[in-house]
């Protein structure tokens, strides 16, 4: 009876305490998410790349699919307070929109270009993998939360905040796809003249891009966003995490304009003060 009581008191009983929890979770863990995490991959992607790592661990689908949840995790966080009813209704059909958006690309080429996943990102359906929304949603909702907080009260006015975050979304796969596609990710056949990703891509991520900004700027109440970026100091770090991560496959590849796109999103992140003391902070020993 004491160990259920003791584990009862380890279970939150209520939304809002595990939300205290995981918050305190993420914010004692910065550095290791969204430092230590992506440089490591951008090592371990690189050397599966390169061929140096063993087949039970280059491109290891779990690993990369557990980086990808630990990395995203602040962001998880970050927003979990404010996804309401309506708001998990949109999430819920922005995923299963970028499924069937990507099963018409891979079986039609359309909106992307003919491409094909290289290598195995876990399982699929129909084609299509499962993990997918952990891949695609955080991008759109990073770029809307830097947006917000770039902009300013200029965020108000519908079309400047909305043209905005689709081009910087944009950006931000301007960032990962040159670099997926060098790890070999995804293969475009016919290649391109960006990297080897051809401008197509770009054309369906406009439509694409544009469908997920819309939808979340519908259902998330915007005041509380803005709220929850004053109060949450690592809202943005799995931002700090895709530069890290994204720019330094890049760098490695010689593909010095995604480069310098992640590098941009780098002074963003300043400018809005999240790359902070706080995630950089190392404790001092007790003896010095």
């Amino acid at each position: 009876m004491a160990d259920a009581g003791a584990l009862s008191e380890r279970v939150p009983s209520t939304r809002r305490e595990a939300e205290a929890r995981f918050d305190r979770l993420v914010r004692e863990n910065r550095f290791t998410i969204s430092v230590f995490f992506p440089l490591n991959g951008a090592v371990l992607l690189v050397a599966s790349a390169e061929g140096w790592l063993p087949a039970p661990l280059a491109f290891n689908p779990l690993l990369i699919l557990l980086g990808t949840v630990v990395m995203r995790s602040p962001l998880v966080a970050g927003v979990a307070p404010l996804v309401d009813r309506r708001a998990a209704v949109g999430v819920l059909a922005l995923a299963l929109y970028s499924y069937g958006v990507e099963y018409v690309g891979i079986e039609t080429g359309f909106p992307y270009g003919e491409f094909f996943y290289g290598i195995d990102l876990g399982p699929t359906v129909a084609g299509v993998p499962v993990g997918l929304p952990v891949f695609f949603l955080p991008l759109v909702m990073n770029a809307y939360l830097l947006c917000l907080l770039l902009l300013g009260g200029r965020a108000e006015r519908t079309g400047v905040r909305l043209g905005v975050v689709v081009a910087a979304v944009l950006a931000m796969d301007a960032v990962l796809d040159p670099g997926a596609v060098a790890l070999g990710f995804w293969v475009y056949p016919g290649g391109g003249v960006f990297y080897g990703v051809p401008l197509s891509n770009y054309a369906g991520w406009v439509l694409s891009a544009t469908v997920a900004v819309v939808t979340l700027d519908r259902v998330f109440d915007r005041r509380g966003l803005r709220a929850r970026l004053a109060d949450c100091e690592f809202v943005l770090d799995d931002l700090v995490s895709f530069v890290i991560l994204w720019g330094g496959i890049n760098a490695w590849f010689d593909n010095w304009i995604p480069v310098v796109v992640a590098g941009v999103f780098g002074v963003g992140l300043l400018r809005t003060e999240r790359f902070d003391a706080g995630l950089l902070r190392v404790r001092r020993s007790p003896f010095r």
